[in-house]
């Protein structure tokens, strides 16, 4: 298994969060990881993209120009790298932001409606939680288990009491995520 990854939005979103997660939970399941931030001056605001590789060989090269996985929380995000999903791959997109929704037919398209079930929740905070819970669902790059590990290692301690909220909100991602 080698999953190629890119998630993207606007700084803020907690883009650079959600890879970091998903990276250490792959390294709690033993696997190997990449993880590689970028982002504009601007930073909370601002556009911001992280590429994750997880995969249970060495892997030779973080630096990818095509992925297997897509997450896009933004319509700047979907317009540049929608095409760079490869075909068969898979595309989430948040609904709140994207006006123009994903229009190719080679790829899986999934829609999560994280926003707006963040803010149903009243903690915007737990937004980048459900959009992983959403890839959980319909990937199985890494567990549950693994994610949960990943948070108690990435969470300072003082935070360590938020752990089970952001389960929560990774098992409404998994209930609310849908094909397109």
């Amino acid at each position: 298994m080698n999953t190629e990854i890119i998630i993207a939005g606007f700084g803020g979103q907690g883009v650079l969060s959600m890879g970091k997660i998903l990276a250490y939970s792959g390294l709690m399941e033993d696997k190997e990881v990449t993880w590689m931030p970028a982002y504009g001056p601007e930073q909370r605001g601002g556009t911001a993209n992280v590429t994750v590789i997880v995969s249970d060989k060495r892997i030779s090269s973080p630096v990818l120009s095509s992925y297997d996985v897509a997450i896009v929380l933004n319509q700047p995000s979907l317009n540049k790298f929608e095409s760079k999903v490869k075909p068969g791959g898979i595309l989430i997109y948040d609904g709140n932001g994207i006006l123009n929704p994903p229009m190719r037919q080679d790829i899986q398209v999934y829609r999560i409606d994280a926003m707006d079930k963040a803010a149903e929740m009243k903690n915007s905070k737990v937004f980048n939680m459900i959009v992983l819970g959403g890839l959980l669902q319909v990937t199985s790059i890494v567990s549950a288990e693994g994610l949960q590990k990943a948070l108690y290692k990435t969470l300072p301690d003082r935070y360590h009491h938020l752990v089970p909220l952001n389960m929560e909100a990774v098992e409404i991602g998994k209930s609310i995520i849908h094909k397109m």
